[in-house]
């Protein structure tokens, strides 16, 4: 038995990852812009994919419940895709011969951070030539439009999410009772106080240090509280409650 050979591209469904050198298969194989992606068989040799007794072809799901319901739906992107060439149909989709995508729709979750990640992310994209929407927790908003560029109501929903992010960001890296500060040459110590110009904190033999507030740093890389190379510290004597004080006088 041969499979249909479909003149005329039908449209499917289907999900992708993504990284910096573009679409990628679930598989790893790459998709790249302009040119249509041609199913290999890398399960019996098949001479050409893809075949009714083999399970090599591009998949493509006849709906996005389907893609849904495989647990899908979380996946970086997903959206339609063209499908031709030599096509085997099943019940929920088909394996094609060849494919290439319509269009994309991409969670908001799944979005880099930050405007330049996000530019270098949509030109990326926008190279395949296709639409590109965002779904968030109000619906799908349109980003990118083949044919008349970048859509203000996409672009208006990154930027107020990125400035969200930055506003927690900065919220996470401002230094606070409690925090932990790695004091070189001497250990961690816990933060009692914190204001803009200093720093007061207690180190585990609990000898209590004063330091400036601009030589105490975050270490992205240690993912905590440091101080710079020749910080000055100030060892400070604790002083006792004011109660203790007057029972001591």
């Amino acid at each position: 038995m041969t499979a249909p050979d479909y003149i005329s591209p039908m449209v499917g469904y289907r999900v992708w990852q993504w990284d910096a050198k573009g679409l990628k298969s679930l598989n790893g194989a790459r998709w790249h812009p302009g040119s249509a992606f041609a199913a290999e068989c890398k399960s019996r040799g098949c001479q050409e994919a893809p075949q009714s007794g083999c399970t090599c072809g591009v998949y493509a799901s006849k709906s996005f419940n389907h893609l849904r319901q495989m647990g899908y739906a979380q996946q970086p992107i997903h959206g339609e895709v063209w499908v031709w060439g030599t096509v085997v149909e099943h019940e929920e989709g088909w394996r094609a011969r060849y494919a290439y995508p319509k269009s994309f729709l991409v969670p908001l979750s799944r979005v880099p951070f930050g405007m330049s990640g996000v530019a270098t992310w949509v030109a990326s994209l926008a190279a395949y030539g296709c639409d590109i929407s965002l779904l968030g927790e109000a619906g799908t908003v349109p980003l990118w439009r083949k044919g008349s560029g970048v859509e203000a109501d996409g672009i208006d929903l990154l930027m107020r999410r990125c400035s969200r992010w930055y506003a927690r960001r900065a919220e996470q890296r401002r230094i606070k009772q409690g925090d932990r500060v790695a004091v070189l040459g001497h250990g961690i110590a816990i933060v009692e106080h914190a204001d803009k110009d200093q720093v007061r904190a207690v180190l585990g033999n609990k000898s209590l240090l004063g330091l400036e507030r601009k030589q105490v740093i975050w270490d992205e890389r240690n993912v905590r509280w440091e101080t710079v190379p020749g910080a000055g510290i100030r060892f400070t004597a604790r002083k006792l409650p004011h109660v203790a004080q007057k029972r001591f006088a």
